[in-house]
């Protein structure tokens, strides 16, 4: 098994900037919901950052003059985090998706408003072939802001055959 990648506290490094997790997740803007990953142990959890600001295009209707992050944005990026440390190590990740079979317990604790900064911590709970569960959090100073159970499946990208 790897040994974990942790970015030194003393150090303002994260363990993959943006430019990276473009290289593992398919995600791009809009929809990029994850800007750096600060830790990760393969196959176990992995820690990224949200940062929430006023030029995400979802504030312009959500909600006007009191802007807050939606929900299922939290839960995404949270899926996002979670991503990264899967597809990492996914010989294949090119060919394949990851996609949602399930959400568990999802709870909203605050809400997330510009100018906060997302800490998400996602953990794996099982994996078997394609298939897993993961249980996380995003927090903003150190307040869960969310947490849910979420269940993956991995499936081959439509159109394209695996290698």
């Amino acid at each position: 098994m790897a040994d974990p990648v942790v970015a030194p506290e003393t150090e303002k490094r994260a363990v993959y900037g943006v430019t990276d997790i473009m290289k593992f997740l398919p995600h791009r803007y809009p929809f990029l919901l994850v800007d750096k990953i600060l830790e990760l142990e393969p196959e176990k959890r992995i820690v990224g950052l949200k940062n929430v600001t006023i030029n995400e295009q979802f504030f312009q209707g959500h909600f006007p003059g009191a802007p807050v992050m939606p929900g299922v944005l939290i839960i995404e990026a949270m899926a996002q985090t979670a991503g990264v440390m899967i597809y990492r190590d996914l010989p294949d990740r090119d060919t394949k998706l990851i996609y949602f079979s399930g959400i568990e317990n999802a709870k909203f604790r605050r809400p997330v408003l510009p100018g906060d900064q997302l800490r998400i911590e996602m953990e794996m709970m099982s994996r078997r072939n394609n298939f897993g569960k993961m249980q996380g959090r995003a927090l903003v100073d150190g307040k869960v802001a969310a947490e849910a159970v979420m269940l993956f499946a991995i499936a081959d990208r439509p159109g394209i055959a695996s290698r």
